[in-house]
C-alpha cells in the first residue's frame, strides 16, 4: 500500500469551556483544505476521553464534503480526534483500507492515521506475522498500529510508554511518513528521522484580531500535514514537527518528547527531551541530512502552505524565474495549465518579460489528473478539465509552464487543444527537472517505463508530445530555487529528497 495523504489530529485545551469548539467539524474543515492530498477516501475518529472503552467514527470513499454530513459530524463526539484524507495506488478502493486505522489494546483503543510509506513494510509484514499477528489490511497504518501494541525491547513499568513504543517504530523503519497517533487523552505526532513528508503544529485560537495571539489562551491544538489547514481551522502556525521528533498534544499542552537520529549505523539512540528546544544538535548533525520530498514544492503542496519557514507560492515563483533563466525563448504569451503551475508561469513571465495571459479555462469540478488511481481515467480526465480561450490564442506563439511532467498523458492533448484553438506555436517549459525515478517513499511514481522522461532522449520529447520545443528546470535549479528562502531555526539541518529526480534514495531500498 504506498499513499500520499493528509492527516489532522486536535486536541482540546482543558480550560475550553463546553460547546465553544465542536472537534469532528474542526478536524473537517481542516481535511477540506488538505483535499488536495487526496481524493479517493477520508475518515475522523474522535474521542470523548480517557475513560471511554471506544471511539466515534465515519468514513466513506469520495471527497470530504460529501462523506461528512450534519448528521454524521454530529454523532462524533469528543474533545479530541484524527482525521486522515486518502490517495492510494495499490488496492485503493477498498474500503478496510480507509484511515484512521483503530484498533482495541489491552490499554484501551488506539488510532492513528499517516500520510507515507514505510520503506520496509515487506520485512516489518514478515516479523509482526512471524509472531503469530493476522493482518486484515494490506495497508501500512495496520503494520504501525500492530507495531505500536507491543511494548518496546526495552520494557516498560506500570503503565504503557508511549514514547518508548514510538521510538521503537522510528527505529524500526527510518523513512518514509508523517503520523499521528491517539490513545486515550493523548495524540502524538510523529515525523521520520529524514523528515520526508510534512506534518506541522497548529494553535487553535479564539477568533479575534491576529495581532493579539499573544494575550489570548489557545482553545487547543492541532496536528496538520500542511499549514494551510489552519486558516480555514482558526488555528495559527507555530512551527513544524522536526524530523525524528515525537510530539504530544493533550489538554494541557504541546510537549516535545524525543528526536531520533537519522540512522547511522555507530550513533547512539537519543534520550527523551522533555523540552522542545532541549535538542542533541550534535547527535543529530553527526548523522546524514535529511530529506525532506522537494516534490511537495514542486507539485504536491497547496501554494499557501508553509514549509522551512517559506510559503510554497514563492517557492514555485522562484522555479519560474530561474527556468526563463536556463531556458529562454522567443515568443507572445507565457501561460500556464493552471493551477499549481501558476506561479511559475507568472516567475517565468516576470524575469522574460513577456506578458502573462492565460489560455485555459479550467473545469475547477474535476480532481487533479496526477492523483487518478489509473491510466486511463488521467487520459480522460484531461478532455473534461480543460477548455482554450480562443481568443487569447489566436496566432500567438504560447509559452506553456508545466510544475513538472510524470507520465505525459496530459500534456500531448493539451498542447492539440491549443493548436486546435489558433495557437501558433506552442513551447513547453517545465518548472521542475525531468521525472525519471519511481518512489518509494509515497508518491505515485511507480515504474521507470511510465515515467515520459525515460521514454525519448530530451531532443526528442518535444516532437513526441507536439511542441514546437521543450525544455526543463535543472536540479541544480531547483534547489537554487528552494533553498533560497529556507528559514533555519534552532540551528536544525535541512536537505531534500531528489530520488525521483537523481536516483540518490536517503536509505538503502530493501527489494
Amino acid at each position: 500500500m504506498r499513499e500520499a495523504c493528509g492527516v489532522i489530529g486536535c486536541v482540546l485545551a482543558r480550560s475550553t469551556p463546553d460547546g465553544v469548539v465542536n472537534v469532528a467539524r474542526m478536524i473537517y474543515l481542516g481535511l477540506v483544505a488538505l483535499q488536495h492530498r487526496g481524493q479517493e477516501s477520508a475518515g475522523i475518529v474522535t474521542s470523548e476521553g480517557p475513560a471511554s472503552t471506544h471511539f466515534n467514527y465515519q468514513k466513506g470513499d469520495g471527497l470530504v464534503a460529501a462523506i461528512f454530513t450534519d448528521e454524521k459530524l454530529n454523532k462524533l463526539k469528543g474533545d479530541m480526534g484524527l482525521g486522515h484524507t486518502r490517495y492510494s495506488t495499490a488496492g485503493g478502493r477498498d474500503p478496510t483500507n480507509t484511515q484512521p486505522f483503530m484498533v482495541h489494546t489491552r490499554h484501551g483503543p488506539l488510532a492513528t492515521a499517516h500520510n507515507g510509506e514505510l520503506i520496509n513494510a515487506m520485512a516489518l509484514r514478515k516479523a509482526i506475522m512471524d509472531r503469530g499477528v493476522g493482518l486484515s489490511t494490506l495497508s501500512d497504518s495496520e503494520l504501525i498500529t500492530q507495531m505500536l501494541s507491543q511494548a518496546p525491547p526495552r520494557g516498560e513499568k506500570a503503565k504503557p510508554d508511549w514514547g518508548a513504543r514510538i521510538r521503537h517504530l522510528i527505529e524500526a523503519t527510518p523513512t518514509a511518513y508523517s503520523l499521528v497517533v491517539m490513545q486515550e487523552d493523548k495524540i502524538y505526532g510523529v515525523r521520520d528521522p529524514f523528515g520526508n513528508r510534512p506534518l506541522c503544529i497548529g494553535r487553535l485560537m479564539p477568533l479575534g484580531t491576529a495581532n493579539d495571539d499573544e494575550q489570548r489562551k489557545p482553545l487547543g491544538w492541532v496536528f496538520s500535514s500542511e499549514s494551510c489547514a489552519f486558516q480555514s481551522m482558526g488555528a495559527t502556525l507555530m512551527r513544524e514537527v522536526y524530523p525524528g521528533e515525537i510530539v504530544e498534544l493533550s489538554p494541557d499542552g504541546v510537549r516535545s518528547l524525543d528526536i531520533v537520529p537519522r540512522p547511522k549505523r555507530t550513533a547512539p539512540h537519543s534520550n527523551a527531551h522533555g523540552d522542545p528546544d532541549d535538542i542533541d544538535h550534535e547527535t543529530i548533525l553527526l548523522g546524514p541530512p535529511p530529506a525532506f520530498c522537494i516534490f511537495e514544492y514542486v507539485y504536491f503542496a497547496r501554494a499557501d502552505s508553509v514549509f522551512e519557514g517559506q510559503q510554497v507560492y514563492s517557492v514555485r515563483q522562484r522555479c519560474g524565474r530561474q527556468l526563463a533563466i536556463e531556458s529562454p525563448v522567443d515568443a507572445d504569451i507565457i501561460s500556464t495549465v493552471p493551477e499549481s503551475a501558476t506561479p511559475a508561469a507568472l516567475g517565468f513571465s516576470l524575469e522574460s518579460g513577456i506578458p502573462y495571459i492565460e489560455v485555459l479555462c479550467k473545469n475547477r469540478y474535476v480532481g487533479r489528473s496526477f492523483i487518478q488511481p489509473d491510466t486511463r481515467s488521467r487520459k480522460l480526465a484531461v478532455a473534461k478539465k480543460f477548455g482554450a480561450l480562443s481568443e487569447n490564442l489566436m496566432g500567438r506563439r504560447v509559452v506553456l509552464v508545466d510544475d513538472s511532467i510524470v507520465r505525459g498523458t496530459t500534456v500531448g492533448p493539451i498542447i492539440q487543444l491549443l493548436r486546435q484553438a489558433g495557437a501558433k506555436e506552442v513551447h513547453i517549459r517545465v518548472a521542475s527537472p525531468p521525472l525519471k525515478h519511481p518512489c518509494y517513499m509515497g508518491i505515485n511514481i511507480p515504474t521507470r517505463g511510465e515515467l515520459l522522461a525515460n521514454q525519448k532522449p530530451l531532443e526528442e520529447l518535444a516532437s513526441h508530445v507536439g511542441a514546437d520545443s521543450l525544455a526543463y528546470l535543472s536540479i541544480e535549479g531547483l534547489r537554487k530555487a528552494v533553498r533560497q528562502g529556507i528559514v533555519l531555526k534552532n540551528n536544525i539541518p535541512t536537505g531534500h529528497c531528489t530520488a525521483c529526480l537523481d536516483g540518490n534514495y536517503p536509505v538503502n531500498l530493501e527489494w
